[in-house]
């Protein structure tokens, strides 16, 4: 088998991670960055969010595993006292295969059929650079809401818990194919008025929005932050890609909630 381990950067991750790959290198299995079978992600959920998008092209050939070396994570499940065993597992045991959906997002231009696709795990958002964002929002063609506030931020269940949470978004169950529109700071009043609640749409819906100003936007896609002009329309719905987790053990989602935002440790 074929592994790559990424790190988030600190002494450290990078300390386990150099212990990993010699540990492994001595069981035989072979290191390999440009084309793994397994990613170790060494660090926290944005080391992971890293590595998803490095290896985004090989969803189907690629599972990840999460060490963290920080507070708990969502999609690390490893701590870095339990590295000889996780070692051991990864070589000598098969390991299940856990797969979370996907949001995809489509932007495409006025200038012609020029567009731009991406993949998140977590979310998308999409603020305006200057002033309120005003958008269309369509749900399967249909016109729902003329959107006026701070931004809309768009999320896969895995990720319901990052800023779709601090949104006041619900929590979903990464099993669900689903993707949620949460708003940031709308304006209601007696003549501007949204849903003011989250929406959770399922697999065969697509949600578009459409700009109904000539501004620029600012757009993230997971950690990275991108500058579109002359945006036409935006496109969100589930992804045909997975992400592909390696369990070794059991993960229990909503475990990880409580300890994450209500258990005291």
């Amino acid at each position: 088998m074929k592994f790559a381990i990424t790190s988030k950067g600190d002494s450290v991750s990078n300390t386990l991670m150099h212990k990993m790959r010699t540990y492994l290198q001595d069981f035989d299995l072979i290191y390999d960055e440009d084309q793994p079978d397994l990613v170790v992600s060494v660090g926290g959920d944005g080391t992971l969010l890293y590595a998803f998008h490095r290896y985004r092209s090989r969803l189907d050939k690629t599972a990840f595993i999460g060490v963290h070396t920080g507070h708990l994570g969502f999609y690390a499940d490893w701590v870095p006292e339990e590295i000889e065993k996780l070692v051991i597992a990864i070589a000598k045991t098969p390991y299940q295969i856990v797969e979370y959906p996907l949001l995809e997002v489509i932007i495409r231009y006025n200038d012609g059929g020029r567009e731009a696709r991406y993949l998140a795990l977590n979310e998308c958002t999409v603020k305006s650079v200057e002033g309120t964002l005003v958008m269309d929002v369509e749900i399967k063609g249909q016109l729902f809401e003329t959107f006026r506030g701070d931004g809309l931020c768009i999320s896969t269940p895995s990720g319901s818990t990052a800023y779709n949470k601090a949104l006041g978004g619900a929590i979903l169950h990464p099993s669900l194919p689903a993707i949620q529109l949460a708003e940031m700071a709308s304006i209601n009043n007696r003549v501007f008025r949204t849903i003011g609640s989250p929406l959770v749409l399922p697999q065969h819906h697509t949600c578009l929005l459409k700009p109904v100003n000539d501004v620029d936007y600012q757009i993230t896609i997971d950690h990275l932050t991108l500058l579109h002009k002359d945006v036409k329309s935006i496109q969100y719905r589930v992804a045909k890609e997975k992400i592909r987790f390696a369990r070794f053990r059991p993960f229990p989602f909503w475990k990880r909630v409580s300890d994450s935002f209500i258990t005291d440790k």
